[in-house]
């Protein structure tokens, strides 16, 4: 299953593309950064990254897409910015007929770390050791757009590829339980997974008793 991730950002956009296993393990395929200059008309700045993030998918034709789940911030310049870039990798999937997957960051950093609260260090340093780099993908956006496509991935049930279940447009990815990452057997869940299936499990329990009372 090949999954791309895009951080979308209007002055960098990182994109990443990953080749991940039936056993969970993670292959690096591509990653890259789109940047635009703030001087540059925003029309312009939209078509650069359109083009660019278009041009990966042309190149490495994944199987799923994964963005970043747009939220409020005080920045409303920065979140417009964000809105924007991610409308259009919605557009670019939707033209592709991919399946498409909203992760928040929190999910991401608990998926990739084991913790919600991680920050860019800690995640870079765990997206460098799941697809065994010998350094930290950088700028920062470039780990990012990596992460968010292991999330994707790990949240997908075991074989998915292309049309499965699980991350139908507008989608939170899926909802099978991480299992086996990075190769290590269906009992050999790494701390990270073991937070997520924990923290999924937690979820699920709290939403049976709701229903419940």
């Amino acid at each position: 299953m090949r999954v791309i991730g895009i951080d979308p950002g209007l002055t960098r956009c990182g994109v990443g593309v990953v080749d991940v296993s039936p056993t969970r393990t993670a292959v690096l395929v591509h990653v890259s950064v789109i940047q635009t200059p703030p001087e540059m008309p925003l029309e312009l700045r939209l078509l650069a990254v359109a083009a660019g993030i278009e041009a990966v998918l042309d190149e490495h034709r994944p199987d799923h897409l994964a963005v970043e789940r747009v939220f409020a911030q005080h920045n409303v310049r920065t979140v417009m910015g964000t809105a924007q870039v991610s409308g259009l990798a919605l557009l670019a999937a939707a033209r592709r007929s991919l399946p498409v997957g909203l992760h928040t960051p929190s999910e991401v950093k608990a998926a990739v770390t084991g913790y919600g609260q991680a920050d860019k260090k800690q995640v870079g340093t765990m997206v460098a050791k799941v697809l065994k780099l010998d350094e930290i993908p950088r700028p920062a956006d470039a780990a990012d757009a990596l992460a968010l496509a292991i999330c994707h991935a790990w949240r997908l049930p075991l074989g998915s590829s292309g049309g499965a279940s699980g991350g139908g447009a507008g989608s939170s990815g899926g909802g099978a339980s991480a299992s086996s990452a990075g190769g290590g057997g269906a009992s050999g869940l790494t701390p990270a997974q073991q937070a997520w299936r924990a923290a999924e499990q937690g979820t699920k329990s709290r939403v049976a008793a709701r229903r419940l009372v």
